[in-house]
């Protein structure tokens, strides 16, 4: 890696020089000839470190440290002083320099302090890409699934993250949209700036236009003081508008132009407020249907599809329940100060079976339910919801995607087994094998001595 450092001194012999000295070592050099030159260079960027002179007419080096400190921490600086002010050289380490020099300079000195700082900003860019790239598996971790479907959502929220084009979210409720929005925030450059959610059908018509713009002192009955509205909060960050569909008329005007213009004005307010936020909407409703019913703005809906992102329903991709089913059941099992190791096959099968009208969220209130009411280690078909635990009566064997085969094996097996009654001999001849064949399996998971007459 080849570093840039700036050189910030009045005096021109003195930055040259250093010039020349760290232009033969190596590295990259830019030059300033007072505090003013060194901060534009700074606000540039590509700057790994900074000497500058302590004293200087102007924006002295003094000054130059307390930006960098206060805005550029990262950025170490070595401070260069006279021998009369090393009380005020001792102050500047007190304020954040990494080091100090008497002129005249010994460049010996000065060249190995310089390389023990940038071995320092080395480490630090390392751990902070490292912690980037934490931060961006952690976001998309969250997006439980492997299937070929959510995958493909992985890719889509890896691949807008960063641009400034709204995105709008669809699918089922309880599919997960706002783990998809918070991952895209998550993964932009916005990530440390406001991430404001604003569930829109939770507020009524009047309300929503004030909670999204703002309000004035006595705009309306009972606004006693001006309100800031969730728009001008997220300015330089991201909102997040969940059920986008309910919104009325009037609302969707002011949104448009906020889309089209980033501008507008608090309700009750004349005052214009620009703003720069990435809009991420979601919504459970066919906006094309809507559209055409005359119910939500056309102009609109093309302007928050920017990217269309569609989630999936839980019944679509079942080979992804293996993996919820986990994250679901370490959950329960800490919030409730329980130990259930898992699902037995009967319960297994129910769950497969199923088709989860309410989706994960549905999945997930089923395993809390089930972690709660379980006796024993294992979750069985009784500890299940009745609406999930009805889907077992079918004479069918559910298989899930992504099981083991010895495990779907062991399944088939028991199922059979216990729709016989237990009888092995009629279970083996269902299944077209030998009866020592199943008497072997079953002492294998030691339930052989399980089970009804032989006949």
């Amino acid at each position: 890696m080849k570093f840039t450092i700036l050189v910030i001194d009045d005096e021109k012999n003195i930055r040259e020089g250093l010039a020349a000295d760290f232009e033969m070592s190596g590295y990259n050099v830019k030059l300033a000839a007072n505090g003013q030159e060194g901060l534009d260079l700074l606000a540039k960027g590509d700057i790994d470190l900074v000497i500058t002179d302590l004293r200087m007419p102007g924006i002295s080096g003094e000054d130059v440290l307390k930006k960098i400190t206060a805005e550029m921490p990262g950025i170490p600086v070595i401070v260069l002083t006279g021998h009369g002010s090393i009380d005020a050289a001792v102050q500047a380490m007190h304020n954040g320099a990494y080091d100090f020099l008497t002129k005249p300079l010994n460049l010996d000195q000065l060249e190995l302090i310089v390389k023990r700082a940038l071995q320092g900003r080395e480490l630090s860019l390392q751990h902070q890409q490292l912690l980037s790239e934490v931060d961006k598996k952690r976001s998309v971790e969250n997006i439980t699934g492997s299937s070929a479907s959510m995958q493909k959502v992985v890719q889509m929220v890896k691949k807008v993250a960063d641009a400034k084009i709204s995105v709008l979210i669809t699918g089922e409720s309880g599919v997960g949209k706002e783990v998809v929005a918070d991952a895209i925030h998550n993964l932009s450059s916005r990530k440390d700036n406001s991430f404001i959610k604003v569930h829109c059908a939770a507020l009524s018509e009047t309300l929503l236009e004030s909670e999204l713009f703002g309000h004035e002192k006595g705009a309306f009955t009972g606004a006693e003081s001006m309100h800031k509205g969730k728009f001008e909060l997220a300015h330089g960050g991201t909102i997040f508008l969940d059920e986008i569909g309910e919104i009325n008329k009037t609302v969707q005007v002011k949104l448009l132009r906020v889309l089209q213009e980033k501008k507008f004005e608090r309700v009750g307010g004349e005052e214009t407020i620009e703003v720069d936020v990435r809009v991420i909407a979601a919504t459970n409703r066919n906006l094309q249907e809507e559209v055409k019913a005359g119910r939500f703005r056309e102009d609109l809906y093309f302007r928050l599809n920017g990217i269309n992102i569609q989630v999936p329903p839980l019944r679509e991709r079942k080979d992804d329940i293996p993996l919820l089913l986990k994250q679901f059941l370490e959950t329960s099992n800490k919030e409730n100060g329980k130990s259930v190791t898992g699902f037995d096959n009967s319960a297994k099968n129910a769950i497969y079976k199923y088709d989860w009208p309410g989706n994960i969220r549905e999945l997930q209130h089923c395993v809390e339910s089930a972690v709660v009411m379980a006796n024993g280690s294992e979750i069985t078909l009784d500890d299940l919801p009745p609406t999930v635990s009805m889907a077992q009566s079918s004479e069918a064997v559910s298989v899930p995607l992504g099981i083991p085969l010895d495990e779907a094996e062991k399944m088939i097996i028991l199922e059979n087994l216990e729709a016989n009654k237990g009888n092995k001999s009629r279970t083996a001849d269902v299944l077209k094998i030998g009866r020592k064949t199943l008497h072997r399996k079953l002492n294998e998971w030691g339930i052989a001595s399980e089970g009804g007459e032989e006949d």
